[in-house]
């Protein structure tokens, strides 16, 4: 186990005038844009903010917002543009009077080697991960400085919220991956803090830490939990953060949220492939709860009172989805998400374990068309 965690800040200087460069990394060229002037110079720079982005600028819109309306200074801004067809250069722009912020471009390669090209251009001493569907309160810098001046760590991790503006499905969605009724959220809780795996969506981790590690896998799905299991693997240590949360949209319909949490049950097959023992009994649920759905639903051809226990699980999460909300609309909501999330993921997890389990198939062959196009 590594003990020492002091971080070794390296001294930036903040550029004099704003810049637009030209060069080429892997021959393939990309733009970066650098803040102008700063009323202070000369500071060491604590934080790196990686941000990778594709085809969603109105979200980093309002990303870059939120960083520019932190209580806490010290932190450095990295947009990554991953190929977008709608790239968000004009957007980043916008805030390079208020933020130190880069922006780059390169060809598609999925988010985890997104987030590897970021890093490879940050100064501070910690990476702070988002997702670009985040929005970050005021006081998140000062609350990760607070936890780690209280007790530094390796890596760390926080969890999300629903924000007041957020459309009632955006809520219901949010309810349905964080409600202990559906295995969502962050397992564990604060006594196991110590033992907390973060998602990329709200992740930190000390730069040393991450480029010994190599950064992210080339996995197209679950490869924060890929890294999170490295991190512990390699003697690191790792906690959750309960006030380093965020707003977190997610998807905006259920097809797409279908998808999302059917790839999840595919990445975990993968990545139980990868390291049998990161199979847990709570990553069964989901699957066992889709088996079981279409029994019961099945059963209704010799006993018409098979589905009650279906129906009395819709009513559980819609009251405790209505009360958390105060809105029986989103409750209703809730139950049709709850059972995307739980079907979605475990129909993913039983064609991965069909394919990679049964026929023996390798990761990029097995779901090649899901994962690469």
């Amino acid at each position: 186990m590594h003990n020492s965690y002091a971080s070794n800040y390296s001294a930036f200087l903040f550029v004099s005038e704003y810049k637009k460069i030209y060069s080429h990394a892997a021959n393939t060229p990309r733009n970066e844009y650098l803040c102008p002037a700063k009323p202070y110079v000369n500071i060491l720079m604590k934080y790196s903010f990686l941000i990778p982005v594709y085809n969603r600028p109105d979200e980093v819109d309002e990303l870059l917002q939120s960083l520019a309306a932190q209580t806490t200074a010290g932190f450095e801004v990295i947009v990554v543009d991953d190929g977008s067809t709608t790239p968000c250069a004009e957007v980043v722009s916008k805030y390079a009077d208020r933020l130190d912020v880069h922006y780059f471009e390169k060809p598609n390669s999925g988010p985890g080697q997104t987030r590897n090209y970021a890093a490879g251009r940050a100064q501070g001493d910690y990476l702070l991960i988002l997702d670009s569907d985040v929005i970050v309160p005021p006081g998140y810098v000062e609350a990760v400085d607070s936890e780690l001046r209280r007790e530094p760590c390796d890596a760390f991790g926080g969890p999300d919220r629903a924000h007041p503006s957020f459309t009632p499905l955006q809520k219901a969605i949010n309810y349905s991956m964080t409600s202990f009724f559906t295995t969502g959220g962050i397992r564990g809780g604060r006594k196991k803090m110590d033992r907390f795996y973060p998602r990329s969506f709200n992740m930190g981790v000390r730069r040393e830490v991450y480029h010994a590690l190599g950064g992210f896998s080339a996995m197209r799905f679950g490869e924060d939990i890929d890294f999170s299991i490295r991190i512990f693997g390699g003697g690191y240590r790792c906690r959750l953060f309960p006030e380093a949360w965020v707003w977190h949209k997610r998807r905006t319909d259920f097809r797409k949220f279908f998808r999302q949490v059917h790839n999840s049950g595919i990445a975990r097959i993968n990545l139980y492939k990868k390291y049998p023992d990161s199979l847990k009994l709570v990553h069964l649920l989901p699957g066992l709860f889709t088996l079981g759905t279409a029994l019961l639903l099945l059963g209704t051809l010799v006993c018409p009172y098979a589905p009650l226990p279906l129906l009395l699980y819709a009513l559980l999460v819609c009251l405790d989805a209505a009360v958390q909300n105060r809105s029986l609309h989103i409750g209703v909501l809730a139950v049709v998400a709850a059972y995307v999330q739980l079907i979605g993921y475990g129909t993913g997890f039983w064609r991965a374990w069909w394919r990679r389990c049964v026929c023996g198939k390798e990761e990029f062959e097995a779901f090649k068309q899901t994962f690469y196009k």
